[in-house]
């Protein structure tokens, strides 16, 4: 064979090999924590507010972990897509998703009215309702913190805040200055220990993690049945139809009840 046509063979074979090598798709993480990547796949960035136990964290290493994070880990290998994780301030974390700086929130989001009018919302996965948490030895019930007399502290942007604003604040029960908002509910708690407020109020799934071995009480629940459900932009159909498909497989498999018991949901 002519040698220039040898030569010309093998650089056909190498342009090949290199285009073959470049087809890979980005990396994602099992539900089992190891690394793994589907090739030619899409690639969607998960905005999780943290910390926001026992629903997203970030661990001491770095890693996002949670039950939510574990949960769309699962079902992005199910679906056959790839998840990248970015931490978002929760007051920030809608806006980022309509910017396209952020494909969908998982990180315990209620479904609101409010919110469905910017964003669209799949299946609900989970329910819970509001603690109201006061130092320990306190001899303050739920109906003198509701009454308005007293300074309750919660995350702002929250369902917690909203609840407050919409049934204490604007109803006339409690001066505006008495609620107390914060870029996250451990530093109300930490607030509530040194005694600048009388009273945290939020998630209740939540609140047993943050509240763990600090001199703690609840003093009562609001009722509030919220719905949580994973986020997109309303014009991601493919992507919500994936995540409610993913969910019911999820939800029916046993290793839902694996995550419940491994992040001590009930």
């Amino acid at each position: 064979m002519d040698r220039r046509l040898i030569t010309v063979l093998v650089l056909c074979m190498a342009f090949f090999a290199a285009g073959i090598a470049g087809c890979t798709g980005a990396g994602t993480q099992a539900a089992d924590g190891q690394e793994t990547t589907t090739p030619e796949a899409s690639t969607y960035i998960v905005g999780i507010d943290v910390p926001y136990p026992p629903f997203s964290m970030i661990d001491t290493e770095g890693v996002a972990t949670g039950f939510d994070v574990d949960s769309i880990r699962w079902i992005a290998e199910e679906e056959g897509f790839n998840v990248e994780f970015q931490q978002v301030a929760w007051d920030g974390i809608i806006p980022a998703l309509l910017a396209k700086k952020i494909d969908m929130v998982y990180s315990g989001m209620t479904i609101t009215e409010e919110r469905k009018e910017k964003v669209a919302f799949s299946t609900s996965y989970w329910t819970v309702n509001q603690a109201v948490v006061v130092k320990g030895g306190s001899v303050l019930d739920l109906d003198e913190i509701l009454s308005g007399t007293r300074t309750i502290g919660t995350q702002r942007g929250c369902t917690a805040a909203m609840w407050i604003e919409e049934n204490l604040v604007e109803g006339g029960v409690m001066p505006e200055e008495n609620l107390k908002l914060y870029d996250n509910v451990p530093l109300a708690v930490t607030d509530l220990e040194a005694g600048r407020i009388d009273a945290v109020m939020y998630d209740s799934t939540v609140m047993n993690d943050i509240i763990e071995g600090k001199d703690m009480t609840k003093a009562g629940f609001v009722e509030t049945n919220e719905q949580f459900g994973i986020a997109v932009r309303q014009e991601d159909n493919e992507l919500l139809n994936s995540l409610n498909d993913g969910l019911a497989k999820l939800m029916d498999d046993p290793y839902w009840e694996e995550l419940i018991l491994k992040y001590s949901m009930k």
